[in-house]
């Protein structure tokens, strides 16, 4: 894991207007940036839950979706979410599939720092059992993605802002347990769709 990641700066309409190192983007007027979500499922249709580290600089300790990530300057996002579950839980994706392509949101800790994102949303296929990175991820569990969706949706099951916010909105995609309605890449912030000759996934 590298201290000198770079995030891409965004203005309201989504394109790069610059870019801040990760260590120092996030304070109390964190400005806006691109980032993505990604839900990895096994091939039983399984999903994978993490609760972040205890010492990451926003939301530590917080239950949430299988990883996070930010594309660095002129990373293809797709090749990102790959990239991160690699780094992040050392497990290969295949089946990587945009889902929630315009998600944006904003969340403020009590002590005033915030994630002020664009996060497309992504879904993936993993065989392969985690290992943590203890940097990022504090635990890991494989659960059944009905059960996770209705006690997210009820209020029984505790998770981040932006996880709350994603299940919301995948809940009304979804075409069967786990399988939700492709996203268009078109739909993406300017900053993060892939260039013509590059692969979209």
């Amino acid at each position: 894991m590298t201290t000198s990641e770079e995030v891409v700066l965004l203005d309201e309409a989504g394109h790069a207007i610059g870019t801040a190192s990760k260590t120092s983007v996030h304070s109390t007027r964190t400005p806006l940036h691109l980032a993505f979500s990604c839900y990895v499922f096994d091939t039983s249709g399984r999903l994978l839950v993490t609760r972040r580290a205890l010492d990451k600089a926003t939301f530590p300790g917080v239950w949430s979706n299988s990883l996070c990530g930010h594309p660095s300057p002129g990373e293809n996002i797709t090749r990102a979410v790959e990239r991160r579950g690699k780094e992040e839980l050392g497990i290969d994706l295949t089946a990587v599939r945009l889902v929630l392509p315009a998600f944006r949101y904003r969340a403020v800790m009590p002590n005033g720092v915030c994630e002020n994102e664009m996060c497309p949303v992504f879904t993936a296929v993993t065989d392969t059992e985690p290992h943590p990175e203890p940097s990022e991820v504090e635990a890991a569990e494989w659960v059944a993605w009905p059960d996770f969706r209705d006690e997210v949706l009820s209020g029984a099951r505790s998770v981040s802002v932006w996880c709350l916010e994603q299940v919301t909105q995948l809940a009304r995609l979804e075409v069967a347990d786990a399988s939700f309605a492709p996203g268009s890449y078109a739909d993406l912030p300017p900053a993060a769709r892939p260039s013509p000759e590059s692969a979209q996934g």
